[in-house]
């Protein structure tokens, strides 16, 4: 007989050399005693703990495989020896060569050990054998060198399940969990690979990630080294923490997204592309990086190279989110394509899609490059408020197992995007309030808010940089209360208005213009354009000057006194402003209409 034995460091010696034609040992008096099915991703495994004759029999398994289990247990013990058989739960992989070990067992007192509520389907296959429920023996097997432990873990996959742990070899015979649909047969598992071939067995086969994780707690109160499955490969103490830990993060019920697909391994897939899905949206907070994780969870199963949305903000603007801008989203007119989608409810878009894809429409827009086209159905309003565009390379099928991908997608995909456009919204929503602080409502120039904010760091990168000079105009209408006693406040608003709409039209896009308050105004200038501010300011007069007023006011002309003043450094902003409203009164008092600049000490009289 040839064996490979565990070494009592608990890891196998040599995996290469397993003879699985005999009987293997797993740890010290634990047997492998199972067959090797050829062609069967659904291997199923028997174990023997070698007691004497109160010896140990763990799922005994199958009529297909009884014989080789037989042959292997003799190489070992005889069968007479064998006085407890242990059914973890009642399936026929288990129970099926109980028949037969009824008729071959001639010992008064063996019995069949399990759970009561597998002893309530069992019983019907009418054996003489008597039954020994673990819920009776406070879930403990005495022994002659050891006591099992049972472990009751109910729903994992049969109410009445359980699985045994051995606490002198520390071996945990696991049943259904940890088992694996193994494509090619490997008696031990060889490395962190192996839980490929456990997640579509536990994803399908165990009913809920809540009852997987409560069996999987109940389990590593053991201080387990070898797990040995019913199915798929015995686990080394080397990956017995880690298969724990990775089983928790499953998503099971795998068959409660089927529509009627029972492929396992592409609803498998299909689970992990909605759990990453579902971890995208949980992680990222920057649509960017959402989108580009979604884009690679389409690849998956699509020929794609670009994800976009439009998403409805009102009647006439949709939301574009793209990689162009890098996703910060544009308002824009929604395109034709996108706008007969928008605002349609669930039967019109069934009347609208031709195509009987309900889930999408596949599109041809230009240039022989399809789209995918997803419509995106708010819960709240029952109509598509946002529209996703998957942008393909070629033509794919529409097809039931393409069709439930997207229809799967789409839940994530719309709360994803609206949650997106409910921050976009917040995000606008604060900036407007933010205008509104920093823009005077009448005549849309900053405020003095905006001043003390924006200028405030200019004059702070001067004083670090020389070089960023940084000047000031203040300006004052002249004679305006005599517009507001003559024509009345609201000719005094036109006037206010026409007079900033002119300061709006003659600055640049470096400038700073504000309403002081009043009719008092100013401009920031800064850089190489301080040194024509002077320039500026009388020609900013003049052009106030040729203004040209309605009814009542067609006679009216109004002119403007301005103070120009240039920064010097460690100058504070109130000493700059000082200094430039000094200049303003030096225009007034020189005859109004005039353009002073505050030099130094002095201010000089800008001619007209």
């Amino acid at each position: 007989m040839e064996n490979t034995l565990i070494a009592s460091s608990g890891r196998i010696d040599d995996l290469e050399h397993i003879d699985t034609h005999h009987a293997v040992q797993v740890a010290d008096r634990v047997w492998w005693v199972g067959h090797r099915q050829e062609d069967d991703i659904f291997q199923c495994h028997v174990y023997l703990i070698e007691q004497g004759d109160q010896s140990v029999l763990l799922d005994p398994g199958s009529v297909l495989t009884f014989r080789h289990t037989l042959r292997k247990i003799e190489e070992i013990i005889p069968l007479s020896h064998i006085r407890y058989f242990v059914c973890h739960h009642q399936d026929p992989d288990i129970t099926g060569a109980l028949p037969l070990i009824d008729q071959i067992v001639s010992r008064d007192d063996a019995v069949l050990v399990t759970h009561w509520r597998t002893q309530m389907l069992v019983k019907h296959y009418g054996f003489r054998l008597p039954f020994w429920l673990v819920e009776e023996h406070e879930w403990k097997l005495p022994l002659a060198d050891r006591t099992l432990d049972f472990v009751f873990t109910p729903y994992a996959h049969f109410p009445g399940a359980i699985c045994t742990f051995d606490p002198v070899s520390q071996v945990l015979f696991s049943s259904d969990l940890f088992g694996g649909l193994t494509s090619e047969f490997s008696l031990v598992a060889k490395d962190e690979q192996y839980f490929e071939a456990m997640r579509p067995f536990h994803e399908h086969y165990m009913p809920s990630r809540d009852i997987l994780g409560y069996a999987l707690q109940a389990i590593e109160r053991r201080p387990i080294r070898i797990i040995a499955p019913q199915h798929g490969s015995i686990i080394p103490e080397a990956l017995v923490r880690f298969m724990i830990d990775k089983l928790k993060t499953l998503d099971c019920g795998l068959y409660l997204i089927a529509r009627g697909d029972t492929d396992i391994r592409r609803l498998s897939q299909l689970n992990r592309m909605l759990r990453d899905i579902t971890h995208t949206m949980l992680i990222y907070r920057d649509f960017q990086d959402i989108a580009s994780n979604l884009l690679e969870i389409a690849q998956r199963i699509l020929p794609a190279t670009l994800l976009e949305f439009y998403a409805r903000l009102d009647e006439q603007t949709v939301l574009h989110l793209s990689p162009e801008s890098r996703y910060r989203g544009i308002e824009i007119e929604p395109p034709a394509a996108v706008a007969r989608i928008l605002d349609l409810d669930h039967k019109q878009w069934n009347e609208l899609n031709v195509t009987g894809a309900t889930a999408f429409i596949l599109a041809d827009d230009s240039d022989d490059a399809p789209t995918l086209r997803l419509p995106l159905f708010s819960p709240a309003q029952g109509t598509v408020q946002a529209v996703a565009i998957i942008h393909l390379t070629e033509w794919v099928t529409s097809n039931d197992e393409l069709r439930q991908v997207i229809e799967q997608m789409s839940v994530p995909l719309q709360v994803a995007v609206e949650r997106e456009v409910i921050y976009r919204q917040l995000d606008m929503e604060r900036q407007r309030i933010y205008e509104r602080s920093i823009r005077d409502p009448l005549t849309g120039l900053f405020t003095r808010i905006y001043m003390q904010e924006v200028v405030q760091r200019l004059c702070d990168i001067q004083d670090r940089s020389p070089g960023n000079r940084v000047a000031v105009l203040m300006l004052d209408i002249d004679h305006f209360k005599s517009v507001n006693d003559t024509y009345g406040h609201n000719q005094g608003d036109v006037v206010l208005r026409r007079v900033a709409a002119e300061i709006l039209r003659s600055t640049r896009g470096s400038d700073i213009p504000m309403r002081l308050g009043g009719e008092e105004f100013a401009i920031f200038v800064v850089g190489d354009a301080v040194a024509y501010a002077a320039q500026f300011a009388e020609r900013l007069r003049m052009q106030v000057a040729a203004i040209r007023f309605e009814a009542p006011m067609t006679e009216q002309v109004v002119t403007v006194s301005i103070g120009v003043a240039t920064r010097q450094p460690p100058e504070t902003l109130l000493d700059l402003m000082q200094h430039a409203d000094t200049a303003l009164y030096a225009a007034k008092n020189s005859g109004r209409n005039q353009v002073c600049v505050a030099s130094d000490s002095t201010v000089q009289r800008q001619m007209v």
